[in-house]
């Protein structure tokens, strides 16, 4: 394990043509008709801000009988591709930022909006963890047949662990996370979930039946919105985004997200290489519990601490750390082609 200094943030970006908002598949109203995303751009440094001018292109994939939305950034000549997924309580538009930092403008960039989350619909008993792992490889798949360039996925916040699960079950060129918590330890239950008494009552989730656990209930009243940011007006808006933290989730998923152990043990995930970005500030998955699963993975790993910024970071100081140790990554790994 190698851990990753601090470097000054490179506010610039590489130039590029805008993506045009829309395409030929659109099946739904897209995010020109949903406009909460917009109001996190303020937090963020200018260079990483989206508008309407420069958003992702929005694509609808029938998978599985759901339509699932997609924001993608195809860069002219780009050597790789990530694919950014969101954890719990975010989607993927909110992520479309880290795409624009300056280790990733030039590689295509792919969110999808999960199952349940953002504009990505629900099955009819609600969404499992299964689903959004099994949406996240088919993704993966689909890109990989698309060409041979190398996917690396960035999993932030509680995307983490899918990204890790993802990996664990595709070939992937490699793994970018801020967060490797396992929801299926008590520690961290306490820390996920709205208030730390609730941990006790995880249990009794499994005793809930169909067609019961298909019961949904508010984001927030389940899960920690108000920690997923140290920018309180950032967690506020989250927290009342109907796609985001103010959405409703399943009984069912709550349940499969806390049941669901890693699809191999970290002592087993050898081959493809992963990076440990966790903000050193985060109030909602203290460092340590992701170090904990980080340091028994026994294949190649890098780490590096994202100085002064919350859980999902935006605070410039982490992103600068983010920006220098993705870059590195890559590098080191030879992931740009």
């Amino acid at each position: 394990m190698r851990a990753v200094g601090p470097t000054p943030y490179v506010r610039s970006v590489p130039s590029s043509a805008p993506s045009t908002p829309g395409s030929a598949t659109d099946v739904g109203p897209g995010y020109f008709g949903h406009l909460h995303w917009q109001r996190y751009q303020a937090f963020f440094p200018g260079a990483l801000r989206l508008s309407a001018d420069n958003a992702p292109d929005e694509q609808w994939w029938q998978w599985r009988g759901l339509k699932v939305h997609v924001d993608r950034v195809e860069r002219a000549g780009a050597p790789a591709k990530v694919i950014a997924l969101h954890g719990v309580g975010t989607y993927g538009r909110m992520l479309a930022p880290y795409g624009r930092l300056p280790a990733l403008a030039d590689l295509d960039f792919i969110a999808p909006d999960l199952p349940g989350f953002g504009l990505t619909g629900t099955p009819l008993l609600g969404a499992t963890y299964s689903d959004w792992l099994n949406c996240a490889r088919d993704l993966v798949e689909r890109e990989k047949a698309r060409d041979s360039r190398p996917v690396i996925l960035l999993g932030v916040s509680t995307g983490g662990r899918l990204a890790y699960d993802v990996a664990a079950s595709t070939d992937v060129g490699g793994v970018v996370t801020t967060c490797l918590a396992d929801p299926c330890r008590d520690e961290v239950r306490r820390v996920l979930a709205a208030r730390p008494e609730m941990a006790r009552w995880a249990g009794l989730l499994s005793l809930v039946r169909e067609p019961l656990s298909a019961v949904r209930v508010p984001v927030h009243w389940l899960v920690n919105i108000a920690a997923v940011s140290n920018q309180t007006q950032y967690a506020n808006l989250a927290w009342a985004d109907e796609l985001a933290g103010g959405g409703w989730i399943s009984l069912r998923f709550a349940r499969s997200c806390l049941a669901t152990a890693p699809v191999l043990p970290p002592e087993r995930f050898a081959g493809t290489p992963l990076l440990l970005a966790h903000p050193d500030e985060d109030r909602w998955t203290p460092p340590l519990l992701s170090e904990e699963f980080f340091d028994r993975i026994a294949g190649p790993t890098r780490t590096t601490a994202l100085r002064g910024s919350g859980h999902l970071p935006v605070e410039e100081s982490g992103l600068a750390d983010l920006d220098r140790a993705v870059r590195d990554f890559l590098d080191e790994f030879d992931l740009q082609g």
